[in-house]
C-alpha cells in the first residue's frame, strides 16, 4: 500500500472513530439527561400528591401544627417544580403544563382577580372548574395566593374558611394529577428521547434558557439593573411567600443535578475537559451565595449592606449563565436562538 493511500486510510479511520465517540457520547448524555428528569419529575409527583393530602387534612382538621406543616408542603412541592423547571419540551409542552403549574410572570395580578372571583363565588368549585378556569388558576401561584397573601388571609376567607379551603384543595388535587400525568408520560417519552438525535440540543437548549431567564428575569429586573432601573421585589416568582430565592436556589440545584451531567459527558467527550470543571466550580459559586440569601428579596432591599448579597448572587449566576451559553455552546456547536426572555 501507498504512503498515500495508508495516510488516507488513517484519517478516514480516525475521523470515523471519531464520529462514532460523539455519536456514544450524545446517546450517554440523553440517557443521563432522561433518567436524571424522570427523577425530578418523580418527585415532583410526590411532593404535589402530598401537599393535595396536606390541604384536606388541615381543612378537615385545621390545627396550630397542620398549618405551618401545609406551608411546608407547599415549599416542598414547589421548590420540586423549580428543579425541573428548565425542562422546556417534550410532555411538559401538552395543555400547557408548565403554565399550569407556574402562571408567571403576571403583571396584571391575574391570579389575585381569579382568587377573588372563586372566593366569591356561591357555586361549588370542583375539577371541572378548576379545568375550565384557566392557567392562572391551576398552580403554584394560586395555592399560594390562598394561603400567604396577607390581606386575603387577615379577612373572611382566610385559611380554613370553607371556601378558601374549597378552592385549596381542588387547586392542589389538579396539580398532583397533572405532576403524575407528567412523571408517566415522560417515563412513554423515554425511546422516542433516546432515539432522536436533534434532542442532544433542544435539551442544552433548554439549560441555557433556564439560565437566561434566572439572570435577567428572576434577579436583573426586579434588582433594578434592567429597565426603569427601579428596585421591584413583586415582580418575582412567589413573592407572597417570600420564597423568591429559596425558588432560585432550587432551579440551580436543579439544573446542577439534572442538567449538568450530561453536559459535562459532552464536553469531555469534545477535549473540553477543563471548560466542564470551569462550569461545575461556578455552580458551587452559586450555592455558596445560600444560606446568607435565604430571605424575602424585599427584605434584602431594605438596606445597601443587604442589597450587596443580591448582589454577590447575581454576579454568580451571570458568570454561570456565561460559561454555558456563550463558552459551553459554542464547544458544542450549538446555535443560540431567539429567547423571549431578550426583551427584543
Amino acid at each position: 500500500m501507498q504512503p498515500i493511500t495508508r495516510l488516507f486510510f488513517a484519517s478516514a479511520l480516525l475521523v470515523c472513530t471519531t464520529a462514532a465517540l460523539a455519536a456514544n457520547a450524545d446517546t450517554r448524555a440523553r440517557e443521563q439527561w432522561h433518567g436524571a428528569i424522570q427523577n425530578g419529575y418523580e418527585s415532583l409527583a410526590t411532593k404535589t400528591e402530598q401537599l393535595a393530602s396536606a390541604a384536606v387534612g388541615y381543612c378537615n382538621t385545621p390545627t396550630s401544627d397542620s398549618r405551618p406543616a401545609l406551608n411546608d408542603a407547599w415549599l416542598d412541592a414547589f421548590l420540586a417544580w423549580q428543579r425541573v423547571r428548565f425542562v422546556d419540551f417534550g410532555p411538559v409542552e401538552n395543555n400547557n403544563l408548565s403554565w399550569q403549574f407556574q402562571f408567571w410572570p403576571d403583571p396584571k395580578n391575574l391570579v389575585a382577580r381569579k382568587a377573588r372571583y372563586l372566593l366569591g363565588t356561591e357555586a361549588p368549585v370542583n375539577a371541572e372548574v378548576i379545568n375550565q378556569s384557566g392557567v392562572a388558576v391551576q398552580g403554584f401561584p394560586m395555592a399560594e395566593y390562598l394561603l400567604f397573601d396577607e390581606q386575603l388571609n387577615s379577612g373572611e376567607n382566610a385559611l380554613p374558611a370553607a371556601k378558601n379551603c374549597e378552592v385549596l384543595s381542588a387547586v392542589t388535587r389538579h396539580m398532583a394529577r397533572n405532576a403524575r400525568g407528567l412523571a408517566d408520560s415522560w417515563a412513554s417519552f423515554k425511546q422516542h428521547y433516546l432515539d432522536t438525535g436533534p434532542y442532544r440540543d433542544t435539551t442544552i437548549k433548554a439549560g441555557m434558557k433556564a439560565l437566561e431567564i434566572l439572570e435577567e428575569r428572576r434577579l436583573a429586573q426586579p434588582m433594578g439593573l434592567r429597565g426603569n432601573g427601579k428596585r421591584n421585589p413583586y415582580i418575582t416568582d412567589a413573592w407572597r411567600s417570600g420564597q423568591s430565592l429559596m425558588a432560585v436556589e432550587a432551579t440551580v440545584a436543579g439544573l446542577e443535578k439534572f442538567y449538568l451531567p450530561g453536559l459535562i459527558t459532552l464536553l469531555k467527550t469534545d477535549g473540553e475537559a477543563r471548560l466542564a470543571e470551569r462550569i461545575q466550580r461556578q455552580f458551587e459559586e452559586v450555592a455558596d451565595n445560600f444560606p446568607e440569601a435565604h430571605a424575602a428579596m424585599a427584605t434584602l432591599m431594605e438596606s445597601e449592606e443587604r442589597f450587596r448579597i443580591l448582589q454577590g448572587l447575581f454576579v454568580d449566576v451571570s458568570q454561570l449563565s456565561t460559561l454555558v451559553n456563550d463558552e459551553a455552546a459554542v464547544a458544542l456547536g450549538v446555535v443560540r436562538g431567539f429567547n423571549s426572555s431578550d426583551g427584543d
